[in-house]
């Protein structure tokens, strides 16, 4: 049986979470056959303590993930996050080392800077006019200009205990069992919820059989996770704090007003806007949750590091608009999901670990990484039948 064009964009299209797991399957069989050790008879890539490792690391850029979805979906760009990430990791770490808030202070602190750029930048996204290609790379070079301003070109160190945790810290086995079962029944019962306003409204909609697989599917990545981790030391909490920002994000964008409004602006502005919705407004929120994003992922970067250094989330936005294409996100905006960008982010963080733990050359993980990135960008071409 030939596959055609026509069932390869529907297969993209409808079964697009599915095909990035299998596509994260093949990537650790792969890395992890060239890492068997002979002597242990066991992978050293598929190992508790790299996964953990991994998740670990994934978490950061799945947060800008989480973040930059909905500006994408909304058919905008940002390349200032890394540099915003590091500015605002950069004053956790001065408050902390060398003020010594309390970590509810340096956290309050850092949260309300994040939202409160996000939200300037939105503005002169929105009201000023300005396209946000420009904006955002006059942001990220600013930022990182005031994050080697604030920190003096020098590392801050040793983060306080405190602050540490939240980057290095585990939970206790049954609070992340917990945290799985809530986020899977979470995800199943929005699944369902847009099923069921799908028939509704009389729209195309996969069989029965078909949405539970995938629901199968993914609650065995998840129980799968858990147990992996558990056997290591425990969910770590960078970790738990994305699993928290993929349910919350996965509300707004699915059953929200809001969430419904950012796919709107992506897929037409001017009916959205001649509908009566104030869509400056929209994109200038959007931005306030990028930076809030950016505000956790600082955050995150200093505790795991326990310091503060001027070049942190260097590159960082590239991972995270690669993480969403890859993830299914759509360049013309309107299409894209929260756990699509999250499995994206996985993929990204999968190659960087195997690439690292195999010895290979920076510029050739770079290299690889640029190809994924068009690789991504085409295959949402092909799916959307507009290919030239």
């Amino acid at each position: 049986m030939t596959l055609t064009k026509k069932d390869l964009r529907r297969l993209l299209s409808e079964y697009k979470i599915v095909v990035l797991i299998f596509v994260i399957a093949i990537i650790w069989a792969f890395f992890g056959t060239l890492t068997w050790d002979s002597d242990t008879g066991w992978s050293q890539f598929l190992t508790a303590r790299n996964f953990s490792n991994l998740l670990r690391q994934m978490a950061i850029t799945g947060m800008l993930a989480s973040g930059m979805l909905f500006i994408i979906v909304a058919a905008e760009i940002d390349l200032s996050v890394g540099s915003l990430a590091g500015l605002l990791g950069g004053i956790a770490a001065v408050l902390d080392v060398w003020w010594g808030w309390p970590l509810y202070g340096t956290v309050a602190a850092v949260v309300v800077l994040g939202v409160g750029i996000g939200l300037m930048v939105g503005w002169i996204v929105a009201y000023v006019g300005i396209p946000s290609f420009i904006v955002t790379l006059g942001g990220q070079l600013a930022f990182r200009g005031a994050v080697l301003g604030i920190t003096a070109g020098i590392t801050i160190a040793p983060a306080s205990a405190q602050l540490k945790f939240i980057g290095q810290g585990y939970l206790p086995g049954g609070i992340g069992d917990a945290m799985a079962v809530a986020l899977f029944v979470l995800l199943a019962f929005l699944a369902f919820r847009s099923r069921a306003g799908r028939i509704k409204h009389n729209l195309p909609v996969s069989s029965m059989s078909m949405e539970i697989g995938k629901l199968a599917v993914i609650g065995a990545v998840i129980v799968g996770f858990v147990l992996t981790l558990n056997s290591y030391q425990g969910v770590p909490v960078p970790v738990l704090i994305l699993l928290v920002i993929l349910g919350i994000f996965t509300i707004v964008g699915d059953s929200t007003v809001f969430g419904r409004r950012i796919y709107a602006v992506g897929s037409n502005l001017e009916a959205t806007r001649l509908s009566g919705v104030d869509v400056n407004m929209v994109k200038m929120l959007i931005w306030g949750l990028m930076g809030l994003m950016c505000a956790f992922a600082g955050l995150t970067t200093t505790a795991r590091l326990a310091a503060g250094t001027p070049s942190a989330g260097f590159g960082s936005e590239l991972d995270a608009i690669a993480s969403c294409f890859i993830g299914g996100a759509s360049m013309r905006g309107g299409i894209g999901t929260v756990i699509g960008a999250l499995v994206g982010a996985v993929i990204m963080a999968s190659l960087d670990n195997g690439m690292s733990m195999l010895g290979i050359d920076t510029f050739w993980q770079q290299i690889t990484k640029g190809i994924i990135l068009v690789l991504a960008v085409w295959l949402d071409i092909v799916s959307s039948g507009n290919q030239r």
